[in-house]
């Protein structure tokens, strides 16, 4: 049996204590070892087992520590991944990867040059509606697919105080979620031929982007990506039409709420989503509908693959090339917001 990857994590924030620290705890092969906090009380009051260091320079130079999560603030990824990678450790930076492309790819060119896994946490691959659509894509029942919309909204009329919500550089729904659909839209589709985005602040006392729209060209193909803080009644998550057949689906993925409510992988029904997809489908003239259960969602299977990757050599689950070209789009559609324009790709 191979011996544990030791993990150590940079900062103990929400995305620290609802995601990462649980799911690396939940992982057989991956073991937890220290956090760093300014606040190291609260580290282990959460995680006595765990060693609680007062500073990042302090986690990266320790001997015993395999691979750093950096779940921090936007504009401290590029700084922080690349003093872990310098410090030589394997590297697994939250999304958005970066706040600029120049960033990702300096990042991607200094993990080679250390020979250092890097890879982002794109855990919405495996969410449960996104693996099923994915796999009916693949199965070709849809026929083409033609139309494609993509809906990450909530309603949240309180702004809150933390960074995401402020006017700083990364904050906004469109770093946020936006890279999270995006990720999803090129591991279906591949880049598109072009992008047009609007963005709004609509919440009072909103100071960053809180509602996007953005529309992706695919040839005759039509990809919309949108979300918004203010939709008291939700409507689809995903509402996919092709030549064939359509693929409708309410409701968002529970494991994030389940990370929430203390609950920990390997639950019984982990991932499990009460609400079925409805599937539609045209066959000799005839219409066929039937409600399906989703597939169970799989965050868990994110940190499995980082730990194959690392010590079996099997592929990154999500490479730092893909990020890169997540923040390709997450720029073309800053440019398009700021010129008023679609931006088209080469």
């Amino acid at each position: 049996m191979s011996t544990p990857l030791r993990v150590g994590i940079v900062g103990y924030g929400f995305a620290t204590s609802t995601f990462h620290a649980p799911l690396i705890a939940a992982v057989p092969g991956l073991a937890l070892t220290a956090i760093s906090s300014s606040d190291t009380t609260k580290v282990h009051k959460d995680w006595p087992q765990v060693e609680a260091e007062s500073s990042s320079e302090a986690l990266f130079a320790r001997a015993d520590i395999d691979l750093v999560v950096i779940p921090t603030p936007n504009t401290t990824h590029a700084p922080l991944a690349r003093a872990a990678l310098e410090a030589g450790k394997h590297v697994v930076v939250d999304k958005p990867f970066t706040i600029t492309l120049a960033e990702a790819e300096e990042l991607c060119a200094v993990a080679k040059r250390c020979g250092k896994l890097l890879s982002v946490f794109h855990n919405r691959r495996w969410d449960a509606d996104f693996l099923t659509l994915r796999k009916l894509i693949a199965s070709g029942e849809l026929g083409e697919i033609m139309h494609f919309e993509s809906h990450f909204d909530r309603y949240r009329p309180e702004v809150r105080q933390r960074w995401r919500e402020q006017a700083l550089p990364g904050s906004g729904l469109w770093y946020d979620l936006g890279a999270h659909l995006l990720d999803q839209t090129i591991q279906l589709f591949g880049m598109p031929e072009a992008i047009s985005v609007d963005t709004a602040i609509q919440r009072t006392g909103a100071q960053a982007d809180d509602w996007f729209h953005a529309l992706l060209r695919y040839g005759e193909r039509r990809v919309i990506l949108h979300a918004s803080a203010l939709v008291p009644r939700l409507g689809p998550r995903f509402a996919v039409h092709g030549t064939q057949g359509s693929f409708i689906k309410y409701g968002l993925d529970t494991q994030e709420d389940a990370l929430k409510a203390g609950a920990r992988p390997p639950a019984a029904n982990w991932g499990h989503d009460p609400l079925k997809a409805e599937i539609t489908v045209w066959a000799q003239g005839e219409r066929t509908s039937r409600e399906e259960y989703c597939e169970l969602g799989n965050y868990p299977a994110y940190y499995t693959a980082i730990r194959d990757a690392i010590q079996s050599g099997t592929p990154n689950p999500v490479p730092a090339e893909d990020a890169i070209q997540v923040m390709r789009l997450i720029e073309a559609g800053i440019a398009s917001i700021r010129e008023r324009r679609e931006i088209p790709f080469a």
